[in-house]
């Protein structure tokens, strides 16, 4: 692996990609067609390439118009409702750039499911560095820790600052009653998916989160799944390139956005399911501890973190579902990827985290 001069990998996309071989087929020839009749040119002389990595989406490397762009649509088989949402990345993407530069512009989008089997849309592609589990040999942790850990919570602060209406988004989602609403539809996509073992913990989080709704924070744009691994850096100095994967970005509490994160901001005194769920390299010696997260963010904002105790159940809460749901693709047959067949208890185990949280044994 090439290396730059500050020892941090310098990824090629060959790295990122799936061989010829190994990239899902799609129809080309019909969406170079569909492209063509609304005044696009799809370079087939360039063989579309899927992308390694992730859990849902597909997304491939393609070049449209002369440059590289990427084209995402959702998994194949059943799609939980609000899920996978390209019409709404796509709304997002096509607008927020012009305030805020870390979002990549999308350039088209279709609903017409008969090109490729789904809706889908076309966004430039951003280049870079992006971290996963773990960070890449010849990074020191003692080093890229703190800066990583800052980043992150810089970058969520200044996406709530966005004002939505600047972007004609001021009427974008639902943000009345986001806090209830969002427990109820965890709640439901929850009891339809969960195994007998998971129905007493569900039951039992989802009353006390229905029972200890506060008030609500003034709506911002979230992200909705903001993490490392949908951040691209710049290989060099680790600095800010591009935020990615906005499919269920939306207006409500900016306290959510910031629960979610640290959801996957994992730390070594936490169980086993936290290392097993393999998100952030947060628990590495260096990056700062969930409260220093919280601090930061409190400094940059200004919010009240006095109720974040609810946030941190709830964030929880819909993760160990979000694993539920990858598990239950795996025993349809919607997927066959063999990491997915382990979700299942990864999803429980960060249940019986979220109650722990609950009742105040762990934060």
């Amino acid at each position: 692996m090439a290396m730059s001069a500050s020892g941090v990998p310098s990824h090629a996309p060959e790295a990122l990609l799936r061989s010829p071989q190994e990239t899902t087929a799609l129809d080309w020839p019909r969406l170079a067609e569909h492209l063509a009749r609304q005044g696009h040119a799809l370079d087939l002389g360039a063989v579309p390439r899927q992308f390694r990595g992730g859990l849902g989406n597909l997304n491939f490397l393609v070049t449209m118009d002369g440059r590289a762009c990427v084209l995402r649509r959702p998994p194949f088989g059943a799609v939980p409702i609000g899920a996978n949402d390209m019409a709404r990345e796509h709304r997002v993407l096509s607008r927020l750039w012009k305030a805020w530069p870390l979002a990549p512009r999308s350039l088209y989008y279709t609903s017409d499911v008969a090109v490729i089997g789904a809706h889908f849309l076309i966004m430039e592609y951003c280049p870079g560095l992006v971290i996963g589990a773990q960070l890449p040999a010849g990074v020191d942790p003692l080093a890229a820790g703190p800066t990583l850990s800052s980043m992150l919570v810089s970058v969520l602060a200044s996406l709530h600052a966005v004002d939505p209406a600047e972007v004609g988004l001021d009427d974008f989602g639902k943000p009345a009653g986001f806090l209830v609403r969002t427990t109820s539809g965890w709640t439901r996509r929850g009891e339809a998916v969960a195994g007998e073992r998971d129905r007493r913990l569900i039951g039992e989080l989802a009353g006390w989160l229905s029972g200890c709704v506060p008030p609500e924070q003034p709506a911002t744009l979230l992200h909705s799944d903001f993490k490392l691994d949908n951040v691209v850096l710049d290989p060099q100095t680790l600095g800010v390139r591009a935020v990615l994967d906005w499919d269920m970005s939306t207006r409500g509490d900016p306290l959510y956005d910031l629960a979610t994160l640290l959801s996957y901001w994992a730390e070594p005194s936490d169980p086993e399911t936290m290392r097993r769920l393999r998100q952030m390299p947060t628990a590495t010696a260096g990056f700062h501890s969930r409260a220093q997260a919280m601090a930061t963010y409190a400094s940059l904002t200004g919010r009240d973190l006095s109720n974040f105790h609810f946030y941190r159940v709830l964030a929880l809460f819909k993760l160990g579902i979000v694993f539920l749901q990858l598990h239950a693709r795996f025993r349809s047959g919607a997927t066959s990827d063999a990491q997915f067949a382990d979700f299942g208890d990864v999803g429980h185990g960060l249940l019986e985290f979220a109650h722990a949280v609950m009742r105040g044994t762990a934060d």
